[in-house]
């Protein structure tokens, strides 16, 4: 069984739009190339086609994906989170204890992480290190440039 995903309301709507604009545009333009391709003559020497009916596959594959995606979601009610430790959803104020350096960065599923937003993954080594600290703990986290510590200032919305 797959790994239930913890997203926000906004990430779930944006997910099912997806799913639902891949299973209707995405599939009649799947549709419509492979019957332009079939048009053009014998289908066991035309790339074209062969092409269309890949890239239908991938389509098929990605539906796939989402459906999935969508069937082990969960949606977090904001107000029900506990804002004593760092968890999906919170925005963590850290600090890098090497360069005193303050960022805030918001714990998101993996869909959802967006680095220009500041949204995180929990996956991602950073906001796996931050998951369940509390304000005033010190998280050592293992990146591709070494170990670095950052201390957790602030837990919010």
């Amino acid at each position: 069984m797959a790994d239930i995903s913890y997203l926000s309301q906004e990430g779930f709507d944006r997910l099912n739009a997806e799913l639902d604009d891949l299973k209707s545009r995405g599939r009649q333009e799947a549709a419509k190339a492979i019957a332009e391709a079939r048009e053009k003559g014998d289908l066991s020497e035309n790339a074209e086609y062969h092409a269309a009916k890949d890239e239908q596959g991938h389509l098929e594959r990605k539906i796939n994906e989402r459906e999935k995606a969508l069937a082990h979601a969960r949606v977090l009610d904001p107000s029900q989170l506990d804002l004593s430790t760092a968890s999906v959803l919170t925005r963590v104020r850290i600090k890098n204890l090497k360069n005193n350096k303050e960022v805030t960065y918001q714990l998101v599923a993996e869909s959802e992480a967006d680095l220009k937003e500041r949204k995180i993954s929990v996956s991602s080594p950073i906001g796996e290190g931050l998951l369940g600290k509390k304000v005033g703990e010190v998280a050592e986290i293992q990146t591709p440039g070494g170990k670095i510590q950052f201390e957790v200032m602030h837990i919010s919305l």
